[in-house]
């Protein structure tokens, strides 16, 4: 999941005053122990992630997900003591993360000398401001939700200077686990064959997933046998968007697709694309995978057009997960009473259990020695699948999930394992 903030990314980290502190409240989730100045047996782990806006559900699993691994873990990763720190890199007045918050984040975990690893950022746009701070500090980052291509790599999707740019260290620090875009594109451009689109007109919002994403499914649409009519930059302030769906219906699309996030007024974008084109089938990606959108009691799209829409996450049904997974939704339902927990709770709890991991095979606790232990990480068996993670950062698995919408819930249909062509 993510979002674009501009091109000239470490520009504007330059520009912005150092300094700032954070925002967001600390939560010790039950890890124990105490920050050390400069070695030690205790070590911290920072999350940003933004706790307020339409993502706020999604998150708040993912804490939940963060704590119940560290809990299980005794607040230790091998002869380390865990402190754990929730910051928030959103603000209620943006209703999403902010460029500001972000930093102030990364700056406080790249200030701290207990520093262990950082889980962040939930959106792409918000690692491409926290990578190059945490990046020249040395500390080791697990993302569990970024997609956008050119954070690690170069191939198509990302933009000149990318992913270079983000590391001014000169090394990696930066892992990711779950598929890139390249991966999402291909799932959403098979889905939307498979439903038997054959004119499809695309949106994007100008951010860094959701600009990035469209130039995925660009390049994915032609190998499907579909035809993409458009791929249309939106302005996530304007008022509708009806002459832009009066557009789509004179090109004869007969389905729609938008790359972007919730945030950027993908609800009115799919109200006046649902009414110009009353027969198309509706999807999205990730970036809208959230109660934010799904749910009209908060503010998401309102039934009639739900029942239109398909979405691709990379988050799969409890039951299509390896038994590690099952049993881990058991045990989040256990200990936080939800019996239907959100799909984005296993990735906190893997991006936790991830860094422990990491931490404990260090052996020394020493940052770089964590990364390092991070990019040797090898057919780890996981509550996600046994997966590798590659010398880019990113990990080796693939599935997609598909989910329909119903009752103002996103409600998983199908699987598609989707290669990247």
């Amino acid at each position: 999941m993510n979002s674009r903030w501009l091109a000239a990314t470490g520009c504007l980290i330059g520009a912005l005053a150092i300094g700032v502190t954070a925002c967001g409240g600390d939560d010790n989730g039950g890890g124990g122990g105490s920050s050390s100045s400069g070695g030690g047996k205790s070590l911290t782990i920072y999350s940003s992630l933004p706790l307020q806006g339409a993502s706020r559900p999604q998150t708040t699993a993912l804490v939940n997900g963060i704590k119940l691994a560290l809990d299980q873990a005794g607040g230790k990763a091998g002869d380390f003591t865990i402190k754990y720190q929730s910051l928030d890199d959103s603000t209620a007045q943006a209703g999403s993360w902010t460029p500001e918050a972000t930093q102030a984040n990364a700056r406080k975990a790249a200030q701290d000398s207990s520093t262990g690893a950082y889980i962040g950022e939930f959106n792409s746009g918000a690692s491409a401001v926290s990578i190059p701070i945490l990046n020249e500090a040395g500390v080791p980052q697990i993302s569990p939700a970024n997609t956008a291509v050119g954070l690690t790599t170069n191939a198509p999707g990302s933009s000149p200077g990318e992913p270079d740019k983000y590391y001014p260290a000169g090394t990696r620090t930066y892992v990711r686990i779950v598929p890139k875009d390249t991966i999402q594109a291909a799932a959403l451009a098979t889905l939307m064959k498979q439903d038997g689109c054959t004119k499809v007109f695309m949106t994007n919002d100008k951010e860094v997933y959701g600009a990035g994403l469209a130039k995925n499914l660009e390049l994915a649409a032609k190998p499907a046998g579909l035809s993409l009519v458009a791929n249309e930059a939106i302005d996530k302030n304007a008022p509708n968007y009806r002459s832009l769906a009066a557009k789509a219906k004179g090109d004869g699309a007969d389905c729609f697709v938008y790359s972007g996030i919730t945030a950027n007024n993908a609800v009115q974008l799919y109200k006046d694309f649902a009414a110009a084109l009353p027969s198309a089938k509706l999807y999205g990606p990730d970036g809208v995978a959230e109660s934010g959108f799904s749910d009209p009691k908060n503010g998401g799209i309102p039934p009639d057009v739900a029942s239109r829409v398909k979405v691709t996450v990379a988050t799969l049904s409890p039951s299509e997960y390896p038994p590690e997974g099952q049993d881990f939704f058991k045990q989040y339902t256990q200990k936080y009473g939800e019996k239907n927990p959100d799909p984005y709770a296993i990735y906190g709890y893997e991006a936790m259990r991830l860094a422990l991991d990491a931490i404990q095979r260090s052996g020394t606790g020493k940052k770089e020695d964590i990364v390092k232990a991070l990019f040797d990480t090898k057919d780890r068996q996981s509550v996600l699948g046994t997966y590798s993670i590659d010398k880019n950062g990113d990990t080796t698995l693939t599935d997609y999930g598909v989910y329909s919408i119903a009752n103002g819930t996103l409600k998983f249909d199908s699987t598609i394992k989707a290669q990247a062509g």
